[in-house]
């Protein structure tokens, strides 16, 4: 099934390469491109069987997302996110996934998961209030997975949680006019005085400890995952993606190129250039090596009912955020060295160059805290992060 799903999906690529200056330039991707991912199926790599999915190992997942982003950076974002928001939301109570899939099981959910909603508890569930920024293709989705923070009765935090909400209960600003991943439409949400009946809402500690009711409906393998190391991968792939298919388009573009400056000379015989592809090739290389090799033993964990160790699950975080390190790196060795037309707009070179950094500032992607917790975990002392 999965090789059915990037069959299909390297059917759209022409057209999808075609529409990407367009999708940057107009800051959404087309309805039609959409739609078209969906008949695909990449929507439904990771979503239950229960409603129509395929429970897809998630490696293969990541093969398609870098598929799709290697011909358009904001295309395979949206990809990515929509795509891993079924996984998400088959760890709900059941009754929360019935809402969303019951009559429609093509529905897609957005997210915008950093912790900025109000939620006060009431008779039957909660008041939710609150703007949310970066909502990567809300436009698309039905319902929204926001963060939001339980406040007591006297103000303080009492938990961190994430609530489902129907597209009738969010208002979207159009706000994305942004230097890269510009197509992705990640717009904000706003939610004014809403009610959220209690059974869709999920602690996010009870998700990092992999808990839940959706897994007692849902029992593949698939939901035995680490939320951290799903998603984080997911906001990483798509940039390792986009640089990848960009290295591509250079080495063919730069094959014939004659250097009109420093003793001119073809470009693909200087051997600083020679140098610079090989060290560019190697950073994506290590990026997809290292992100496979810990989604795979993750998931040989999940199937054989084993218990997943903390030191997999930071590694798996510490080698997500190298990865995107690893692909800016590549990205910036491929744009200093393409010369001048790199810098003219619509470049592909100078698009994957502002895609891959626009993505890589995601807190998913921040490095800093993630190595710190991959050292204190090898020290052997306590961790404590939500996207582990």
């Amino acid at each position: 099934m999965a090789d059915d799903v990037l069959a299909a999906v390297r059917a759209l690529l022409p057209d999808i390469a075609e529409q990407a200056a367009t999708i940057d330039e107009t800051r959404r991707v087309p309805d039609t491109v959409v739609d078209a991912l969906a008949s695909a199926g990449v929507f439904r790599m990771l979503q239950p069987r229960r409603y129509g999915g395929t429970e897809t190992a998630p490696v293969r997942f990541y093969e398609v997302v870098r598929a799709i982003s290697g011909v358009c950076g904001s295309t395979g974002w949206v990809a990515s996110v929509l795509g891993v928001h079924p996984w998400h939301l088959a760890l709900f109570d059941d009754h929360a996934q019935h809402d969303v899939w019951g009559d429609d099981t093509s529905t897609l959910v957005s997210s915008a998961y950093a912790p900025v909603g109000r939620l006060i508890p009431v008779e039957g569930g909660y008041e939710l209030s609150g703007t949310w920024m970066f909502s990567s293709g809300c436009e698309y989705a039905s319902w929204a997975l926001l963060g939001a923070v339980v406040t007591g009765s006297e103000g303080r935090p009492v938990d961190f949680m994430t609530v489902l909400v129907p597209r009738t209960d969010y208002a979207i600003r159009d706000v994305w006019n942004v230097v890269g991943m510009r197509g992705t439409a990640s717009n904000e949400i706003v939610v004014d005085h809403v009610f959220v009946p209690e059974y869709r809402v999920k602690s996010n500690f009870e998700t990092s400890n992999l808990r839940g009711p959706g897994r007692k409906v849902n029992t593949g393998p698939l939901y035995r995952l680490p939320f951290g190391s799903l998603f984080g991968t997911t906001v990483s792939m798509p940039i390792v993606g986009v640089v990848e298919g960009c290295y591509e388009h250079y080495l063919a573009a730069m094959h014939e190129r004659v250097r009109l400056s420093l003793g001119g000379g073809r470009f693909v015989d200087d051997p600083f250039a020679q140098t610079s592809v090989a060290r560019a090739a190697s950073e994506i290389d290590a990026a997809i090596l290292q992100t496979t090799r810990n989604i795979e033993e993750l998931w040989e964990c999940a199937v054989a009912g084993r218990e997943i160790p903390m030191m997999l699950r930071a590694r798996a975080r510490r080698d997500q955020v190298r990865a995107t390190e690893r692909a800016v790196e590549a990205i910036d060795l491929l744009f200093k060295t393409a010369g001048g037309s790199s810098l003219f707009l619509g470049n592909i070179v100078e698009r994957a160059w502002r895609d891959a950094h626009a993505g890589s500032v995601h807190v998913a992607n921040e490095p800093e805290r993630a190595l710190a917790q991959y050292g204190r975990a090898a020290f052997g002392l306590p961790v404590e992060d939500n996207l582990l």
